[in-house]
């Protein structure tokens, strides 16, 4: 799989301030996310990386790490880097142990360098990884004992779609006259984040796989009701920066992503209980 060109500029930027400042430590580079589902979408994607290390990086490695991320950061706007540090023995652990919870991890997000827990654990991250994640250091992932059974990675999905994305309908209704405010930027992101993401996770309960957005949108599509099929378009044109106006105002179209969310919520649901009735 072909790595973009700038995505490849700033790899190997990083790799050469790494060698300079903590030689010797760098054991795999890995690329998930967008670049991985050959996704990539300028400035727009992040590189999602997962940086194996010989040594455990602790605290006291985090100003030189942070120097390393400035420096990068100042040279490319974009994209912007996004990943942890972890060990080999590392790879594939989704906290299903409490004691996993005693470890913390180096990890930068948003122009920022974390110490903790880290967010990315689970089992699509893995299963990218796994499946169609790109090394530029390092042993293939397909060599990596990376066992992520199907029944985890629907299992994940289904609880997402009842905890993060349930949440998130709730708050925008409760708060939809202040979304309908909004700049028409920000209402662009709530529409493309909310339909493109709850299509992921549909693609991922129908056929026990991942993909991108855009493709998720694709396929939506081609399997979700007509009646929907304005609001997926709408996500998918804003994915790809096409100016097109299908609905008459951002309040229609803020409603029509809500109401989406709750059919989608329930259709996965309902999909998520034959899955279990059929084992």
């Amino acid at each position: 799989m072909a790595i973009p060109p700038i995505v490849e500029e700033v790899i190997n930027e990083y790799i050469t301030l790494f060698n300079v400042y903590l030689p010797d430590t760098i054991e795999g580079i890995y690329i998930h996310g967008s670049i991985a589902l050959n996704a990539y979408v300028e400035d727009s994607s992040d590189i999602d990386f997962i940086t194996v290390t010989y040594r455990p990086l602790g605290e006291k490695d985090s100003n030189v790490l942070s120097y390393i991320h400035s420096t990068i950061a100042n040279k490319y706007k974009q994209p912007e880097m996004d990943g942890v540090y972890i060990q080999l023995r590392d790879m594939g652990k989704l906290y299903s142990d409490t004691n996993d919870y005693n470890h913390s991890y180096l990890f930068y997000n948003n122009e920022n360098l974390g110490y903790g827990d880290y967010f990315n654990f689970n089992p699509v991250t893995w299963w990218v990884l796994k499946n169609k994640g790109i090394n530029i250091l390092g042993p293939a992932p397909k060599d990596i004992e990376l066992d992520i059974e199907p029944e985890e990675l629907l299992s994940y999905v289904l609880k997402n779609m009842n905890t993060y994305w349930a949440r998130r309908l709730k708050a925008a209704e409760e708060s939809i006259h202040e979304i309908i405010n909004l700049p028409k930027n920000k209402i662009d992101f709530e529409v493309e984040w909310t339909v493109l993401g709850l299509l992921r996770q549909f693609f991922t309960l129908k056929e026990y796989d991942i993909v991108s957005k855009l493709d998720a949108g694709e396929y939506g599509l081609t399997q979700i009701s007509s009646e929907w099929h304005n609001i997926i378009q709408e996500a998918i044109n804003i994915r790809k920066g096409i100016k097109v106006n299908i609905f008459s105002s951002d309040t229609e179209r803020i409603e029509q992503t809500l109401s989406f969310s709750k059919f989608l919520i329930t259709h996965c649901n309902n999909m998520g209980n034959r899955i279990s009735h059929n084992r």
